[in-house]
């Protein structure tokens, strides 16, 4: 595994498993133990999946160290605040069945309690509670506004990014301020991109899956992020990517696929009656 370092000195994951959901699958532990046999260590869940109770309880039957794995939660829209946040971080504690998280998220901007919940999350780093605090679904104008109050900068923004939407104004954005750049949803949706001709034609010529060829342009680009799949050889597949690299040319031939074309609306339109 290969780390990208946050702006507190942290290390993450370059590549981390995104939250399988329970109602899902059938044998849920059996998918996040596989992932782990293959190499995942950074496992990635928020309040809204549902999911926090069944990952805590693999993770404890599982005993593996807790020094081992690398936590991510997220705050979810109905429970930023204060005290809601508060609660809702110790609530998925416990559910997790863990004395910390490496980092919290709040899940998406939300207008009214946005500081408070800020305030909230920096109360819990400076508490030693989590070791590292961030966003999703920011955007610049969120940034903005966060960093007129914000007394810790944010280290992680997770955000929707893929060949079609590459996301590169608000990756270029964060660069600047030195925080790190999170790829959900990282192979796009329905896999259109996986059967997108340009990436096929790569993927013939490295000799690797079009999954790979995605997470490895990701990866060139600084990107962390934290794919799914319930199929081991997948599993497998999406965390090879480190002994070999696409050409500067093969870059930018998936550069050219940006569409702007979105699995999720913009962070604005979401949830449009609690946004800026």
């Amino acid at each position: 595994m290969k780390y990208f370092t946050l702006n507190n000195g942290l290390e993450i994951p370059a590549v981390g498993f995104g939250s399988v959901l329970e109602s899902d699958v059938a044998n849920f532990e059996e998918v996040y133990e596989n992932a782990w046999s293959t190499g995942y260590r950074l496992f990635d869940t928020a309040a809204s999946y549902g999911n926090q109770i069944a990952l805590g309880k693999w993770l404890k039957n599982s005993d593996h160290a807790r020094k081992e794995y690398f936590l991510t939660g997220k705050v979810a829209q109905s429970e930023q605040g204060y005290e809601e946040t508060l609660s809702a971080f110790q609530k998925t504690l416990t559910e997790l069945q863990t004395d910390y998280l490496d980092l919290y998220l709040i899940h998406w901007p939300k207008e009214k309690p946005f500081f408070e919940t800020w305030k909230a999350l920096e109360h819990l780093y400076d508490e030693g509670l989590v070791r590292a605090i961030g966003l999703s679904n920011f955007e610049a104008n969120h940034l903005d506004r966060l960093l007129t109050k914000a007394k810790i900068m944010p280290a992680v923004d997770q955000l929707e990014t893929h060949p079609y939407f590459s996301n590169h104004v608000t990756h270029d954005y964060l660069e600047k301020l030195g925080i790190q750049h999170q790829a959900w949803s990282p192979l796009g949706h329905g896999g259109q991109e996986l059967t997108d001709s340009v990436i096929k034609s790569l993927a013939e010529k490295y000799d690797k899956s079009t999954g790979q060829i995605i997470l490895r342009w990701l990866y060139q680009k600084g990107v962390a992020t934290i794919p799914k799949s319930t199929n081991t050889n997948r599993q497998k597949q999406n965390i090879n990517l480190f002994d070999w690299a696409l050409t500067p040319r093969d870059e930018q031939l998936i550069d050219l696929l940006q569409r702007g074309e979105r699995v999720m609306g913009a962070p604005d339109e979401n949830y449009s009656a609690d946004r800026w």
